[in-house]
């Protein structure tokens, strides 16, 4: 099992209100969900009006399809209208065969939180 991460900041000009910001995050995670089947969730301050720090998870069988989803991803938001994608943080872990331990980090996490955490769900289920 590969699980594929993506952190992104995404900047939202013009927003004039969080619903506004949320409009575009909104759009952003149905759009991905639907063409690229991965999971999508805002995990910064939800508050903040014209920032928003995404999270982005795949899980394949081989790291060549996470890449490719990855890939694809990234393409898509460097060319987003709503939004400037300021950072973008790509994670890559492999696991032994399930159940188990994650046997190796491929690209750690930068400070380690979002990855970690989310390693730790996956295996608990």
């Amino acid at each position: 099992m590969v699980i594929g991460l993506l952190q992104f900041d995404l900047i939202v000009h013009g927003a004039e209100s969080i619903k506004d910001k949320r409009r575009v995050v909104s759009s952003l995670k149905d759009r991905l969900h639907r063409e690229h089947m991965v999971s999508l969730a805002e995990v910064g301050d939800p508050d903040l009006l014209n920032h928003a720090r995404m999270a982005l998870v795949t899980v394949a069988r081989d790291g060549k399809r996470i890449g490719e989803v990855l890939d694809h991803v990234t393409e898509k938001l460097r060319s987003l209208r709503d939004g400037e994608v300021a950072t973008i943080n790509r994670t890559v872990l492999q696991s032994a065969s399930l159940p188990g331990e994650p046997s190796e980090t491929l690209d750690p996490d930068p400070d380690g939180t979002i990855a970690s955490e989310m390693m730790r769900r996956a295996l608990e289920s």
